[in-house]
């Protein structure tokens, strides 16, 4: 069984959207890369993902900060 994966009307897809967060992230983007997502990722997909992104990374944190302080 495969899962579909919706894409935007511009070919843009969740997974399109979350590696390019997860790249600018880290501050890796190729110029190239980074115009082409420009043109097809929606500016609200990208906010969501990267909120989310932010929320998981501070949760990690959390979490490991009370592990070590155990």
């Amino acid at each position: 069984m495969s899962a579909h994966i919706p894409t935007g009307p511009n070919g843009a897809s969740f997974l399109r959207t979350v590696k390019a967060v997860a790249w600018s992230f880290l501050g890796i983007r190729k110029n190239s890369e980074f115009r082409d997502d420009m043109g097809r990722l929606n500016p609200v997909h990208i906010i969501i993902v990267a909120v989310l992104g932010v929320a998981l990374f501070v949760g990690a944190l959390v979490l490991l900060v009370n592990w070590v302080v155990r």
